[in-house]
């Protein structure tokens, strides 16, 4: 029986540059000779993936009027849907490789609920995806960190996107809410399993280079997931 896979996911607020890490990442570990699966949250074809369209298109309210447990329900909704696949793909023994997952649920949501309650909703929605769902619980968070003001300007450089034809979404154009996510991002890497790379150099005032980040993200995967991998694979002789 093969040895399950690892499962590493790529969070930060819109306009971190997650996809862009997320593939420079792949070919980093095709190269490498770990076969990867890669995923993308969420999925806006599937059946929950187009309602969160509809939400971030604003077709449910603006963002004030729309209760967060309804939203959150649609995000982890749509990672149900996945969750087939993605177990089948860890059990062959498959690197899984996600742009975005339960983090961003837990950021983005959870950013729209008063601090004296979000405690107790991020719980509920951790019960949600990690307990009555059982989703795969990740083995590596990376959290890309960015400044809300810089990635909110990121996000306008963006070309047409797939779920809008809007500039911005209706959190992408909420700088309060971008950085109140931000927030919650913050405070959810100190968990044992998540790394927080930083984006920006402030010394500089500037974006660190894409290879530059790379390489942290390089360094952090190969010490805390691919080198394990490796020691399997040894050990069995593979």
């Amino acid at each position: 029986m093969a040895a399950r896979g690892k499962f590493i996911v790529l969070e930060g607020i819109d306009g971190s540059g997650k996809r862009t890490q997320l593939e420079m990442l792949a070919r980093a570990c095709s190269e490498r000779g770990f076969p990867c699966s890669q995923h993308a949250f969420p999925k806006y074809g599937g059946f929950f993936g187009k309602l969160v369209a509809r939400y971030l298109n604003g077709e449910f309210g603006p963002l004030s009027a729309v209760d967060a447990h309804f939203s959150a329900l649609l995000y982890a909704g749509d990672r149900f849907e996945s969750k087939p696949a993605m177990e089948k793909e860890l059990a062959s023994g498959r690197l899984i490789l996600a742009d975005r997952y339960i983090g961003s649920n837990l950021a983005h949501q959870g950013a729209r609920v008063s601090p004296d309650q979000r405690g107790e909703f991020l719980a509920w929605l951790k019960e949600l995806e990690y307990g009555v769902y059982a989703l795969p619980s990740e083995d590596l968070v990376v959290y890309l960190s960015l400044p809300a003001p810089e990635a909110q300007r990121l996000v306008e450089q963006k070309g047409r996107r797939d779920y809008t034809n809007l500039r911005r979404d209706i959190q992408e154009a909420s700088l309060p809410h971008l950085v109140a996510a931000a927030e919650v991002y913050d405070n959810l890497a100190a968990q044992p399993n998540w790394v927080r790379i930083e984006c920006w150099d402030e010394s500089r005032h500037a974006l660190r280079t894409q290879e530059a980040i790379h390489q942290d993200v390089l360094a952090a995967v190969d010490s805390r997931v691919l080198f394990g991998l490796s020691a399997v694979e040894k050990q069995h002789g593979i």
